[in-house]
């Protein structure tokens, strides 16, 4: 039987594992799904003792996804965004880290049929989740403007992306009456009925994302949808991350509808 897991701190509310496990099932693997919650001391001797194990791959969440970079050796995109999410243990050596936060982005837009190449993207944001974004809309040929309520931060992202620029939130009205894309990558609209995008600056040519999946609906998506704008809710984010996750590990043809269907039922 091959095992996957979980690796954060806390990872009791996690939705990855019947997410994984109906993919599982569905492909007749016989494999179980498993969260691991060490201490943050010890991160390296628990990736140590899963690799000795023989567990085959792992997920990396909060807030682990920096430190787990010192025990394994991370893939281009995962080692200029500065955080691994996935873990394959397959090769000979050192595991190999990946971010599938990066590529999650993208398939989630890509399904509700966004055009990404020579797109005018927005990302409010410039913590963990904004980097993989804004790096992976960079890389599918987008334009990106990291918009952040700590300017400076938001200046320094961008200087590590190609053609990027960086700006304080009191700038989204502006630079939104252009884009074609906006992500939300910070948490703001998760535990309050709150968003970070004044209403009135959204319009019908954009598509809105936002990485908060609980809820599903949150303020910005409402407003999103209020002004005609394509909306895309983070529970896709996460579950083409693990998508792409189990197709690194496996190599099989991933059964999406059930991954979907197991993480919605659980929303």
């Amino acid at each position: 039987m091959d095992v996957f897991g979980l690796v954060g701190n806390p990872v009791g509310h996690s939705l990855s594992p019947p997410m994984h496990e109906a993919a599982y099932d569905e492909l007749d693997l016989e494999a179980r799904y498993v969260t691991f919650e060490p201490d943050p001391d010890d991160l390296g001797a628990a990736i140590e003792g899963a690799e000795a194990l023989g567990i085959t791959g792992l997920n990396v969440t909060i807030p682990f996804k920096r430190d787990v970079l010192e025990f394994v050796d991370p893939d281009e995109l995962a080692a200029r965004i500065g955080a691994v999410n996935t873990i394959d243990f397959s090769a000979p050596g050192e595991p190999t880290g990946h971010n599938t936060d990066a590529i999650g982005t993208l398939r989630a837009l890509r399904n509700h049929d966004v055009v990404l190449e020579d797109a005018r993207a927005v990302v409010v944001g410039a913590g963990g989740a904004g980097r993989a974004i804004s790096f992976g809309l960079a890389d599918a040929g987008a334009t990106v403007s990291i918009a952040n309520r700590t300017v400076s931060t938001a200046h320094d992202l961008a200087g590590e992306i190609p053609d990027a620029t960086g700006q304080g939130l009191d700038d989204l009205e502006a630079l939104l009456a252009d884009a074609d894309v906006l992500v939300n990558a910070t948490s703001v609209g998760m535990k309050a009925d709150a968003t970070p995008v004044p209403a009135d600056a959204l319009h019908a040519d954009l598509a809105v994302m936002d990485a908060v999946y609980r809820p599903l609906e949150t303020r910005l998506l409402s407003d999103a949808a209020a002004a005609g704008a394509t909306t895309v809710d983070g529970a896709w984010m996460l579950l083409y991350q693990g998508v792409e996750a189990i197709e690194l590990w496996t190599g099989a043809d991933v059964p999406v509808e059930a991954m979907n269907e197991a993480l919605r039922s659980r929303l």
